[in-house]
């Protein structure tokens, strides 16, 4: 099953018997699945099972009087694209203003180099910042701080994972999608149930410019409802210019531009959007599940569809352009990847803020890279 096919299935959109059939045996193991979640979190929330730092000195401690390296974490409630790497991004920038040395914590899903999909992005984009790549992300914070001398680590995508200390956590959710049909997997998108929140220290929500505004005020007040404590941020994909091999194209000159559209991303709907926002004309797209991974046939095909749509050039997510790179010729059609920033429209003062105040006296400065 795709995950074309998976989504409309949990969300209702196909009936039948066989659809309804299907939804009740996935609804019977999400019982079982929401048990076991909430058994793991139970035993780190009584102590039973513990979470541990990483000194100054690379060793690991569950000692929180020791002078251990801060982690931020970075991570969301639901499967799929929140828009955490944007955030990453965004903080390892951040420090980067601040002379401090941060390194980045990811598990790499289903990616085979440090080249491609998110661990590739993150290190394009981070320049200067070590990005380590390993599902075990107590061993990669040892690497980080031993090899890298990191002293702050950002876990992308670590909010489940509790076994690694962290000092903040940050939740994205999705305007569009924010709790995931509000069913635990695999009958909906819940990694965990919504007052899981109550966990993190902020929420950042995503492509707040594709929803409505009464949807995205009544979806703040339902997280702060869950969590009132919790700093509730807006956010946007900004795009910046769209950016081939050759040249940065900019956004002006997609407007009324035809254009073939294709990724493998966990929200195409968000980012066909976001194409469209910009202006250009979208003769055609094609949607591949998320992380995907592209073949010669694949590329072939995708410039086959762009031709025969009418497409004078063909845009990606910077994820897919990575995973492609150039096509060894010199096709008629160009390729480029979007590239979008992540942009506050409200709460970035008050993220500053719960940094400055939740990391204070914790960054050591006093090492060099």
């Amino acid at each position: 099953m795709n995950q074309e096919t998976y989504k409309k299935l949990i969300s209702g959109k196909n009936s039948g018997l066989f659809a309804s059939a299907a939804r009740l045996v996935l609804g019977i193991v999400s019982v079982f699945y929401g048990l076991g979640v909430s058994l793991r979190n139970w035993l780190f929330d009584a102590g039973q099972a513990k979470s541990y730092s990483v000194t100054t000195a690379g060793l690991v401690t569950s000692d929180r009087t020791q002078v251990t390296v801060p982690v931020i974490s970075v991570g969301n409630i639901t499967v799929g694209g929140t828009g955490k790497t944007p955030l990453v991004i965004w903080l390892c920038n951040l420090f980067r203003e601040e002379s401090v040395n941060c390194a980045i914590l990811t598990r790499g899903y289903k990616a085979t180099t440090g080249q491609n999909d998110e661990p590739g992005m993150l290190a394009k984009n981070c320049p200067g910042t070590a990005v380590v790549v390993n599902p075990d992300r107590l061993a990669g914070a040892i690497e980080a701080v031993k090899k890298h001398r990191a002293q702050i680590l950002i876990m992308d995508d670590g909010f489940q994972h509790r076994r690694l200390h962290r000092d903040i956590d940050i939740v994205t959710i999705d305007a569009m999608l924010p709790f995931g049909y509000g069913r635990l997997l695999p009958a909906g998108l819940l990694r965990e149930p919504v007052s899981a929140l109550k966990r993190a220290q902020a929420a950042i929500i995503t492509r707040c410019d594709l929803v409505s505004r009464n949807n995205l005020a009544e979806l703040t007040a339902t997280i702060s409802r869950i969590n009132p404590r919790m700093i509730v941020a807006q956010t946007i994909h900004s795009p910046v210019c769209a950016t081939s091999g050759k040249r940065q194209i900019p956004l002006e000159e997609l407007k009324n531009k035809k254009i073939y559209v294709f990724c493998g991303i966990a929200n195409p709907e968000a980012f066909l959007a976001t194409v469209g926002l910009a202006g250009a004309n979208i003769t055609r797209s094609k949607v591949y599940d998320d992380h995907h991974n592209y073949t010669a046939s694949d590329v072939e095909g995708i410039y086959r569809d762009a031709a025969q749509s009418g497409a004078e050039m063909i845009l990606t997510t910077e994820k897919d352009y990575n995973k492609i790179g150039l096509p060894g010729s010199s096709p008629a059609l160009e390729l480029a990847y979007l590239a979008v920033r992540l942009e506050f429209v409200d709460g970035a003062d008050r993220i500053r803020e719960l940094i400055e105040r939740s990391l204070a006296g914790k960054i050591i400065r006093k090492r060099t890279v």
